[in-house]
């Protein structure tokens, strides 16, 4: 079976820190890029951060960048989602997925063929 599965969500106030982790298994994801989706109940599901097989290209959406750090440790197969600094319009179900680093557009939910389950960060005022 191949799995991806988040880990470290949690209710934090604003300002404060979470580390997201998304550990794969089954297989070891070379070439493939690991995007950090998040939703929030009745909102669109929207990439947040992504970071290709070789680290090299990373992405950010404008909300999080300079609050956001994403980063991957292939021999662990693992992909961090550090979040600083953060508002309570982050609030959301936070899912890992993966898809080929030659996919067209890593903000289409679509060329993603791995998921997981999620994992809720509340973030409180």
């Amino acid at each position: 079976q191949v799995q991806l599965v988040e880990s470290g969500g949690g209710l934090v106030q604003a300002g404060g820190s979470l580390r997201l982790s998304c550990a794969a298994s089954g297989r070891t994801f070379s070439n493939y890029a690991i995007s950090w989706f998040r939703q929030a109940p009745g909102k669109e599901r929207d990439l947040a951060a992504a970071i290709t097989w070789s680290g090299g290209w990373r992405y950010y959406a404008d909300s999080v960048k300079g609050r956001f750090t994403i980063s991957r440790d292939n021999a662990k197969n693992t992909v961090i989602l550090q979040m600083n600094s953060l508002k309570p319009e982050d609030s959301a179900v936070y899912y890992c997925a993966a898809a080929p680093d030659s996919a067209h557009d890593l903000r289409s939910p679509s060329v993603h063929e791995y998921w997981g389950k999620g994992t809720q960060v509340t973030v409180s005022s």
